[in-house]
């Protein structure tokens, strides 16, 4: 059973930056599709930007281009998020998950197996 759990968010002005974490026990991030999905208030899950076990990268490109970036740090066992010039909307509860399956649409919510709890991520404006 992965266990997942983020860390990092908290309250920043329009223009921070973030730096989410995701630690992972009970499985090592290399062998799962790791990802981001976000939660505004009264709005569904969404995708964020995932990591792949081969290291491919797929993130939202309209929400997130060139701001966004995901990584994995197979020493540390933990996927990260760097977020850069944040926007309000960007206010949400960020979850990090993992999928045992290896083709999936990155967007697909229901080709994760592993969910954390969440982390909040504020930006005031």
């Amino acid at each position: 059973q992965v266990q997942l759990v983020e860390s990092g968010g908290g309250l920043v002005q329009a223009g921070g930056s973030l730096r989410l974490s995701c630690a992972a026990s009970g499985g090592a991030c290399r062998r799962y599709g790791m990802a981001w999905f976000r939660q505004g208030p009264g709005k569904e899950r969404d995708f964020v930007a995932r990591i792949s076990r081969n290291g491919a990268v797929a993130n939202d490109a309209d929400s997130v281009k060139g701001r966004f970036t995901i990584s994995r740090d197979d020493a540390k066992n933990t996927v990260l998020l760097q977020m850069n010039s944040l926007k309000p909307e960007a206010t949400a509860v960020y979850y990090c998950a993992a999928g045992r399956t290896m083709y999936v649409q990155p967007d697909d919510r229901t080709g994760y197996d592993y969910w954390g709890q969440g982390t909040q991520v504020t930006v005031s404006s």
